[in-house]
């Protein structure tokens, strides 16, 4: 599923799907965008603003890290599969659903950066 993936020294995995143009986002910038949330185990989905139909909007510092770093290389109208390793995610920790030490993978589309 990535095989021809872009593997980043924090150990994220992302395959762009479509590229986007303009700017990508900054630590101190908001972004706008669709996402749907799985577990990388299973491939159970946990959370999705596309079955929600209203994107998301949220600081770029108020996520876990492997999320803002995805989003990071990304530019206005991208999509992208991001692979994010549980130490970039909830770690030991989990959330909710998220049980600790998943993995997760995310589908991303950047909408707008404020």
């Amino acid at each position: 599923m990535m095989d021809n993936a872009t593997v980043t020294e924090s150990g994220l995995k992302y395959v762009d799907h479509e590229v986007g143009t303009g700017e990508s986002p900054r630590m101190d910038q908001q972004v706008t965008v669709h996402y749907t949330g799985k577990l990388a185990a299973n491939d159970r989905k946990f959370d999705s603003s596309v079955d929600r139909g209203e994107p998301a909007t949220f600081p770029m510092n108020g996520v876990i890290k492997g999320f803002s770093e995805g989003l990071s290389t990304m530019k206005v109208g991208g999509k992208r599969t991001v692979y994010i390793p549980s130490d970039l995610g909830y770690g030991p920790r989990g959330t909710g659903p998220i049980p600790a030490n998943a993995d997760l993978i995310f589908e991303l589309e950047l909408i707008a950066i404020r």
